[in-house]
């Protein structure tokens, strides 16, 4: 009877583990490899562009001040004349927000190393061939994906919502918009992915176009 269990059934869970257990044991593919390969170079040049970009428009400053955010500093626009991370300090402290400084961001010693370690995982798994390493490395950046997401987001949260109480402009309390428009006093404030972001997303999808091709293969057979 205990061969008869719902454990030893087909479909129970002795089954479903026997076949995710095949699933991972499933060969990845020529055609998949190299997407891997791919996906590994395109992590590169994450280092040359932005993850965000920020720009503030008013009166003043019609042609806008712009902020990039890269995985690994902060930077300013640098017209004729100016720095604009300069000036967004400067108008930081007349509504009470402390300046943005590159020391407040632990994600800048974090990130780049993190980019680094996908980059040998993607290699790795693209060399030892097997579907629980490219799983591995799917599973892994979605979840690297969406923490860094979400940690940036709480920055800039803290920012908006700790403001001194004797400053010259009072101001509510605000989320400066993690995507698109909004309104900020007298500034209008945009926010948008930089390369660099639209780089780390087209990883994601080669990853998994690599798992779909090998599955979709295994199934064929």
């Amino acid at each position: 009877m205990s061969s008869m269990s719902a454990a030893g059934q087909p479909g129970g869970i002795e089954g479903k583990l026997n076949r995710a257990n095949a699933f991972f044991d499933l060969p990845v593919r020529l055609r998949s490899r190299l997407l891997l390969v791919a996906a590994a170079l395109l992590l590169i040049p994450t280092f040359l562009f932005p993850l965000y970009n920020m720009t503030l428009y008013s009166n003043q400053f019609p042609d806008g001040l712009n902020l990039y955010i890269y995985s690994y500093s902060l930077e300013g626009g640098h017209p004729p004349g100016r720095d604009d991370l300069r000036e967004i300090n400067t108008l930081n402290h007349y509504i009470g927000m402390r300046p943005l400084l590159e020391s407040d961001f632990s994600e800048f010693k974090w990130l780049p190393l993190i980019v680094g370690l996908f980059f040998i995982l993607t290699l790795r798994a693209a060399v030892v061939g097997k579907m629980s390493n490219l799983v591995d490395v799917a599973v892994m950046f979605l979840y690297f994906g969406l923490f860094s997401l979400w940690s940036f987001y709480h920055r800039l949260s803290q920012y908006g919502h700790n403001l001194d109480p004797t400053a010259a402009v009072k101001i509510p309390p605000f989320s400066p918009p993690l995507f698109g428009e909004k309104q900020l006093a007298n500034f209008t404030v945009y926010s948008y992915p930089g390369a660099a972001s639209f780089l780390l997303v087209g990883f994601f999808l080669l990853v998994a176009v690599a798992v779909w091709l090998s599955r979709k293969r295994a199934v064929a057979r």
